[in-house]
């Protein structure tokens, strides 16, 4: 049985490499000499075949500097998967800036481009703002992040600022220093000096568009919407926006994945309780319990964290992602 293990070990690192040096040697291009950031990664870091299994999926992608040459797709789930064929949000739009460049995370399917521009414009008819600020979306090629967000990694999320957009256009340097506008005091109250109505209509709005799965928000913002939306005929895309700690100055638009996406996966969305999430899943968040922090246990036995994702532990197609030209 081990020499079998072993044997199919040995298969597998063979068909791996294979799937990192093919495309490179296909083109007619020598992968440790390819004047692009995954020919030089590979070169650097690769080494021996067995190495593979080693490198964190997270700088296999983090250190992508362009999309993969592909037909535009979500591939795996919001917090393991790639995405091809991204496209980037320009820097600065009639209605949008991006922001933090330094991250490189202006990237995104088409169809979450298409509703940034949407909800942006949106909010400049309705309430006179220039626009709207966008923050983290994912990288070119999607993936795990270097750092920050478990999520955003098939190019159907994207972070959405409640700080309207400056009547000018911001330097490279003050998108890395702007500092956002915080919608909440604490875990419990909403900042009235900031809270609007035009950010409650803002937050309804993006909840009706049919391709938007969820929104995540901090619980007390969560607690504003159902009050503001208390006397509705419809509170039915209350549903949509659940509490999320950590969501204080921005929002966090989730899409559903698109039609003809074979290999993206939705994901599990179980209706609240009430139909609107305002009930127990809210009280859950607005009470003491959640923020408690557990007591330590003397008998636990220490705690090891997983070993980090590697190529191997994403979906199959995410091997053609990282290797595409």
């Amino acid at each position: 049985m081990y020499r079998s293990m072993l044997s199919a070990k040995n298969s597998l690192t063979a068909l791996l490499v294979l799937a990192v040096f093919s495309i490179p040697v296909l083109a007619g291009t020598d992968p440790a000499k390819e004047d692009s950031p995954l020919g030089s990664f590979i070169a650097k870091k690769v080494g021996p075949a067995e190495d593979i299994f080693h490198i964190t999926a997270r700088r296999l992608f983090g250190t992508q500097k362009t999309p993969a040459n592909l037909k535009p797709e979500a591939i795996g789930t919001y917090a393991r998967g790639c995405m091809a064929g991204a496209q980037a949000l320009p820097i600065t739009g009639p209605t949008w800036q991006a922001m933090r460049l330094s991250r490189d995370r202006n990237w995104a399917l088409p169809q979450t481009i298409s509703l940034i521009e949407k909800l942006a414009n949106y909010a400049k008819i309705n309430f006179g703002w220039n626009g709207l600020l966008v923050g983290d979306m994912a990288q070119p090629r999607g993936g795990p992040m270097l750092s920050g967000h478990a999520s955003h990694q098939i190019g159907l999320d994207a972070d959405i600022w409640f700080t309207p957009m400056p009547d000018r256009v911001l330097t490279a340097a003050e998108r890395e220093t702007f500092v956002p506008l915080e919608m909440v005091e604490s875990h419990y109250a909403i900042n009235r000096d900031n809270w609007s109505v035009e950010r409650a209509k803002l937050l309804k709005t993006a909840a009706s568009y049919p391709e938007v799965a969820r929104i995540f928000v901090h619980p007390p913002i969560k607690a504003a919407l159902c009050s503001w939306a208390a006397n509705d005929a419809d509170k039915s895309w209350l549903a949509k926006i659940r509490p999320m700690p950590n969501h204080t100055f921005h929002f966090h638009v989730r899409l559903n994945c698109p039609a003809g996406m074979k290999n993206c996966k939705n994901q599990w969305k179980p209706k609240p309780e009430d139909g609107t999430g305002c009930g127990k899943e809210l009280a859950y968040w607005m009470g003491g319990k959640a923020w408690q922090k557990p007591k330590p246990n003397p008998n636990a036995k220490p705690y090891v964290p997983p070993p980090p994702l590697t190529l191997s532990g994403l979906p199959a197609e995410c091997r053609a992602v990282v290797t595409a030209p």
